[in-house]
């Protein structure tokens, strides 16, 4: 029967003997398996209490015997709770209820309540009785249905039954006696009973099992969300987080359709999700995909973020809508150096946002490890093989262990790409030892970089090996930030663990000295890379001020990498929210930078085609394009930028109409969100809107989500809405078979507006290299100033009539993108006179994070 109705069942024996307490252990154990939708209990009835009964959580509990399903059925919820078998049977052998007279005899406990309850709503008069009370005879006489519970006494004839009753019994030993009383006319139904409630119990498996299919589909989310009572003037960002308190996680978890064994729990507030959720949902239809970019900001940014989350807050909180965002992982830098948190801000941002700013779940720490073990592995190895004959090293990297000597999976496979099928180590010859064992990396080559998380300028060159155990092998080198690292872009662009692992093993490092590519594989490092990036490779959830789900992962600085958030927090997102949900997603720094990565380099790797741009602006950072004196971190605006001067903001449009024009090279439609600060008066906002729809915006949306949280926001989250809906012509700007100059210069001229690029001659003797080693058909990822639309961060507006230079071209190949480097770009920030850190602090008492932001 359970294989015709499609049910796979499994039965579980317990050891004879058994306590309630290992019951009741295997019972939370099924529990938790995401692949047991039912659960039925067979026991004697000596360990059905209601300690092991209620084990069973509610919605696996096919029998109905929890006090859950019990108390749902008294209630009169009948689709939500499952019956007992034994009821239902009962209940499906009787007709014609109405104004009957119905005893139970015998029928405790839950089946008995269950039917008290279920008769009673058909209209009978149930009376109870056990089979000792003194009245049993009169109440049998007077009964026109008796329902049997449990086992006779031998004391109670069945002679005090009268003719024409209709008895249903549960228990067998009442039918085999019914018989020496000739009571012929009385209609008894027992055996009927079991098989019914065999049934009965198939019934309730199939009707736990399409509730759980149901639950597996895209529906509108059951969302509490958090209430908001803004205040004026705005207190500081951690104030406003400190004041919300947030969901646990595992409710906000179970609200967005995510199961218990899907999600990693860390504290209170954040879980890593699993990738196995993209496999339970891959049927499902994508939401819509929505991608917030910004015009060239001012040093202070101009609130993407802020924008991201306002947005989302809008659409979930205020229209109903089930939305996700995706942001990245602030890096440590900026937070302990300029900028201070990156959480969002004000009433739109990311709580806890001490949390989110500080750690969070130690992807960037991973990223940490698994570089600097790259790097370890480098010179280590140039050192062995520098100091070791081909027979030393060769021993040493295929030594004798307890007897036995064999090549380990990683060493196998670099033996096959050089050509070498071969599993026996004591069977090569002296020539293949020696191609095997030595990598001869050119240390002049080398372009892995050690990386810390911190702005720490008196790294971007440094001296390594002067130590004596390094015997005179003294390289200079350098830092990077972390999320530089070309792990962080890996991660970002990631679709699964095993495409993790095969980039990780593809990056290379160095050339060797006949000029070939040595890569992580060659070192044997990439089973360990992978394992120190296993738990980085799931998104962190958080929730929005007003409760919205959120999604933090990989991380910043657009104008080293690609600054976006990964491709799985996306795809993840967009199976959760359904076909009618949106999912938003933030590319760093202005258009010209974060957006074209995005599109040109994250779309290629996702497959993802985006629904909406929303284009970030503001008054300030306007009129600062349109000829107003530098902004500068930590220092008071000019008056300029507090007082109304539409002839600023007018000319400053022109950057505006830049990036809006940037957005319609890839045939998406773009919303101008305009963030409003306090001092923009309502014709400069006028103004701004009124341009930017006549510059080609779909519209323009003047937001106050800082201020207001998620209601500031919805008159953007309506226009994204409607903009949806348009008609996309998605399309990359260039064709990855373009030679790598050419790719460059598509993205100098036609988005940063450069009439041509220069390249120096270190520049393209990489290039070069890079085309005969096979990777010319690769993306490009510009590292450029993101102050300017130029390479220079003094040219504000719209530069026109310069030449871009390109200093150095250097090969992310395991995140499968080109690196050019213009001008003097660093890799590695530096810290400012007042570093942010001055003002944060820890209180020793409460442990509370103070000045963060």
């Amino acid at each position: 029967f359970f294989w015709q109705i499609g049910l796979h069942v499994i039965n579980i024996c317990l050891p004879e003997g058994s306590s309630k307490d290992e019951i009741v252990n295997e019972i939370l154990r099924l529990n938790e398996d995401p692949n047991v939708q039912g659960l039925a209990l067979d026991l004697p009835e000596s360990l059905c209490s209601s300690k092991v009964l209620n084990a069973v959580k509610p919605e696996k509990d096919v029998d109905g015997l929890s006090d859950v399903n019990l108390g749902r059925l008294v209630r009169g919820n009948a689709y939500d709770c499952l019956v007992p078998p034994t009821a239902c049977a009962v209940m499906e052998l009787l007709e014609d209820l109405g104004g009957k007279t119905v005893l139970l005899v015998g029928a405790d406990g839950v089946v008995g309540t269950a039917l008290q309850c279920m008769l009673q709503r058909k209209g009978a008069v149930t009376v109870s009785c056990p089979w000792k009370a003194p009245q049993l005879q009169t109440k049998l006489r007077h009964a026109d249905v008796v329902v049997v519970g449990s086992t006779k006494p031998d004391d109670v004839p069945v002679s005090w039954i009268k003719p024409g009753t209709t008895i249903i019994s549960c228990f067998h030993d009442f039918l085999s006696e019914k018989l020496n009383y000739g009571q012929q006319n009385n209609h008894v139904a027992g055996n009927a009973v079991g098989s019914l409630a065999i049934a009965m119990r198939m019934q309730n498996m199939v009707k736990t099992t399409e509730r759980w299919i149901q639950s597996q589909q895209c529906r509108k989310w059951d969302l509490r969300c958090l209430q908001l009572q803004p205040l004026s003037p705005v207190p500081s960002d951690i104030e406003i987080s400190r004041a919300q308190s947030p969901k646990a996680v595992d409710v906000l978890a179970k609200e967005i359709g995510l199961l218990t064994d899907e999600i990693e729990i860390y504290g209170q507030t954040k879980a890593k999700v699993r990738l196995s959720l993209l496999e339970r949902l891959k049927d499902q239809p994508d939401g819509k995909y929505v991608l917030v970019a910004g015009i060239t900001p001012t040093p202070l940014g101009e609130g993407k973020s802020t924008v991201t989350v306002g947005l989302v807050q809008a659409l979930t909180a205020h229209l109903n809508i089930n939305s996700f965002a995706c942001l990245r992982q602030p890096s440590q830098g900026p937070t302990f150096g300029v900028k201070g948190g990156a959480a969002g801000g004000g009433y739109a941002q990311v709580i806890p946002m001490e949390e989110f700013n500080l750690h969070l779940t130690g992807d960037i720490h991973a990223i940490t490890a698994a570089n600097n073990l790259l790097a370890a592995a480098i010179d280590a190895r140039i050192l062995h093989e520098n100091t070791q004959s081909d027979k030393a090293l060769y021993n040493r990297l295929v030594p004798v262990v307890n007897g036995v000597r064999e090549f380990s999976p990683i060493q196998l496979a670099r033996l096959r790409r050089l050509g070498i099928n071969k599993t026996d180590p004591g069977t090569l010859t002296e020539e293949e030892v020696r191609k095997f064992a030595r990598l001869d990396i050119d240390p002049s080559t080398i372009t892995w970089q050690r990386v810390v998380d911190t702005n720490d300028r008196f790294l971007r060159k440094i001296t390594v090996g002067q130590a004596n155990t390094e015997k005179g092998f003294v390289r200079q080198a350098q830092f990077d930030i972390a999320v530089a690292s070309e792990i962080m872009a890996i991660l970002a662009l990631t679709t699964s663990l095993q495409d993790m692992k095969k980039r990780l093993g593809k990056m290379v490092v160095a050339n060797d000295k006949k000029g070939e590519p040595v890569t992580a594989e060659d070192l044997g490092v990439t089973g360990a890379l992978t394992v120190l990036m296993k738990d980085a490779i799931k998104p962190t959830l958080m929730q929005t001020l007003e409760g919205t789900p959120v999604f933090v992962h990989a991380g910043p600085f657009a104008n080293i990498a690609h600054g976006n958030s990964s491709v799985l927090a996306d795809k993840i997102a967009l199976k959760l929210v359904g076909e009618k949900g949106f999912v938003v997603t933030e590319a760093g720094f202005g258009a010209d930078i974060g957006m074209e990565k995005f599109f040109n380099i994250k779309c290629r790797a996702s497959g993802l085609v985006p629904s909406v741009v929303v284009l970030v602006a503001t008054v300030r950072a306007l009129k600062m394009h349109g000829g107003g004196p530098n902004v500068t971190a930590g220092a008071p605006l000019k008056k300029e930028y507090t007082e109304e001067n539409l002839q600023l903001v007018a000319d400053g449009c022109c950057n505006l109409q830049k990036q809006i024009q940037i957005t319609q090279l890839f045939g998406v439609p773009v919303v101008v969100a305009l963030n409003v600060f306090k001092t923009d008066s309502p014709a400069e906002v006028d103004l701004v809107c009124k341009i930017a729809k006549q510059s080609g915006a779909f519209d323009a949306v003047p937001c106050n989500h800082w201020s207001a949280g998620g209601r500031g926001a919805v008159k953007l989250a309506q226009a994204v809405e409607k903009a949806a809906k348009q008609k996309n012509s998605f399309k990359y700007l260039y064709n990855l078979e373009l030679p790598i100059v050419e790719k460059i210069r598509i993205i100098a001229q036609k988005v940063y507006g450069a009439q041509d690029i220069e390249l120096s001659p270190a520049a393209q003797s990489q290039v070069d290299r890079y085309t005969r080693q096979g990777f010319g058909n690769l993306p490009i990822c510009m590292a450029k100033t993101h102050l300017s639309l130029s390479h220079q961060p003094e040219r504000k507006g719209v530069p026109t009539d310069f030449i871009l230079p390109i200093s150095d071209v250097r090969a992310s190949i395991g995140a499968e993108f080109i690196y050019p480097l213009v001008g003097t770009m660093s890799t590695m920030p530096g810290l400012p006179t007042r570093p942010c850190f001055y003002d944060i602090d820890l209180d020793p008492v409460t442990e509370q994070v103070k000045g963060l932001f």
